[in-house]
């Protein structure tokens, strides 16, 4: 009498009739919720393909993965003009600066988006492996003057873990004011012990989102990949790093290779908005600091750094109207004429973003996708892999990285636009993370990143279409059925 409904229930009369309707008004009530998001139809229709054809599993995964936050504010819309005003708006046209034509494209693009601005003459410091990066990170922290706020997906209590947090503790017994968000999921295996004694010893840290019951369901999907640090307003570091010690030894890879960028200039006033909005939705304290102006004369740029460089910082997550770094990523691609170089752990880039590539390609643009030849996750390897064929097929370039894991999220366009962030190339980075990209305009130094790129094409086996279709059959079969699982991996 009711198929849906599991057996134990069958033959307790009126009992089953209730439970059983409601059970069916559950059902289609979700099927309605679903559709009336007017989401892409190809996820619409498979929630309710899975939400009619395996109904408890279903419901437990939409309520898991399957929510829409869409257009919800993470903070009012008063305290958000407040921290805008510290945010220098300085309405710098940057066609003065004769930019490339695509660049202009997409710094149009990422302000209609978002509201980001351009900001001019900027230095800029490329890192390529953690010790670098770290040891110039906690140089900065230990000449910080007024306050340090840090923001990572992951904090670990490794021992890189624990000397950074010493020095944020040394800092704060110096009446620096240490801010630290971490995200709860990317730090699950931290003991809470650690994070208490942070707090014991001065430093303000909060975990973004923390999953508790009955909050658990709603809020395990959502996390804040971001990694964001902003010293006395002067210096932020953005990129792909996380704190743990495997960015420096390169935990059970024989290196961990990443990319993350020092910068100082005024676009860094756009990291402090950012990690303000953050602040403000997880602690519900307002940031409107200023930037220190005694610290200038402590906070130089390094050896390595380019100068002039124009930038945005650009921000996404599932609180969005838009999926603002990926339409911008399609953009740039679109926009492209000579080459685009992508480096991602993961590849598994949405219909628009496939096409993007497949079209820049078949255009006789230079595309080149890099990936890990083995990740940290054996199923988005296979995932990743299952997007190689179609690739290939319109002549894309694809490389796989053998010396380590390959963790940096970088794109190179044409000979002066380039994005350098948090930002995966796959659907959780797109729609359900927090996460945040500088998009660099400079020839110098996307010269620069074009030669990170070919040095670590050495490290590297091309993968090539007629090598590729004779692989095994298992293993196609494997790509496939995960490849099913790709927006919610």
């Amino acid at each position: 009498m009711y198929p849906l409904l599991p057996d134990v229930l069958q033959g307790y009369g009126w009992i089953s009739t209730v439970v059983g309707l409601l059970y069916a008004a559950t059902i289609i009530g979700l099927i309605a919720v679903v559709i009336s998001e007017n989401r892409n139809p190809v996820k619409s229709l498979a929630w309710t393909t899975v939400l009619l054809l395996l109904p408890i599993a279903g419901m437990v995964l939409y309520v898991f993965f399957g929510r829409n936050l869409k257009n919800q504010r993470m903070i009012s819309r008063r305290n958000r003009r407040r921290l805008r005003r510290h945010e220098k708006r300085t309405n710098f046209d940057p066609r003065r600066e004769g930019l490339e034509l695509t660049s202009l494209q997409v710094i149009g693009t990422a302000s209609s988006l978002t509201g980001s601005q351009y900001y001019s003459h900027n230095s800029v410091e490329i890192f390529t492996d953690g010790a670098t990066k770290f040891d110039a990170l906690m140089n900065d922290i230990r000449k910080a003057k007024s306050y340090i706020n840090i923001q990572y997906y992951i904090f670990e209590d490794d021992e890189l873990g624990t000397r950074f947090a010493e020095l944020l503790v040394e800092k704060a017994r110096e009446g620096v004011q240490v801010r630290l968000l971490y995200d709860h999921v990317g730090s699950f295996k931290v003991s809470n012990g650690f994070f208490k004694r942070l707090r014991a010893e001065g430093v303000d840290a909060h975990p973004f989102f923390k999953v508790s019951f009955p909050q658990f369901g709603t809020r395990i999907n959502w996390r804040n990949h971001r990694k964001v640090c902003v010293i006395d307003g002067i210096v932020g570091y953005v990129g792909g790093m996380n704190v743990a010690e495997r960015y420096i030894t390169g935990g059970s890879f024989p290196l961990w290779r990443d990319t993350h960028v020092r910068v100082i200039g005024p676009v860094v006033a756009a990291l402090s908005y950012s990690f303000a909005v953050d602040w403000n939705f997880t602690s519900g304290e307002l940031l409107e600091e200023n930037p220190d102006a005694d610290a200038r004369r402590v906070h130089e740029p390094g050896k390595g750094a380019i100068g002039g460089v124009g930038a945005q910082f650009l921000t996404s997550g599932p609180t969005s109207q838009w999926s603002n770094i990926a339409m911008t990523f399609h953009r740039a691609i679109a926009s492209a004429r000579r080459r685009v170089y992508l480096q991602t752990p993961y590849f598994l880039p949405t219909e628009g973003l496939l096409r993007a590539l497949q079209s820049a390609a078949l255009a006789h643009v230079d595309v080149r996708i890099m990936v890990p030849a083995k990740s940290d996750s054996k199923m988005l390897t296979h995932a990743t892999s299952s997007y190689f064929d179609e690739c290939l097929r319109a002549g894309v370039r694809i490389y796989r990285y053998t010396a380590g894991m390959l963790h940096a999220k970088t794109i190179i366009i044409d000979d002066e636009l380039c994005s350098i962030g948090s930002t995966n190339f796959d659907f959780r980075s797109f729609d359900y993370n927090f996460e945040s990209n500088l998009f660099l305009y400079s020839r110098a130094l996307n010269s620069r990143l074009a030669d990170i790129f070919a040095a670590d094409l050495r490290a590297c086996e091309r993968i090539t279409a007629s090598a590729w279709r004779k692989r095994p059959v298992i293993d196609k079969g494997i790509e496939s059925v995960v490849r099913l699982l790709s927006p919610i991996l």
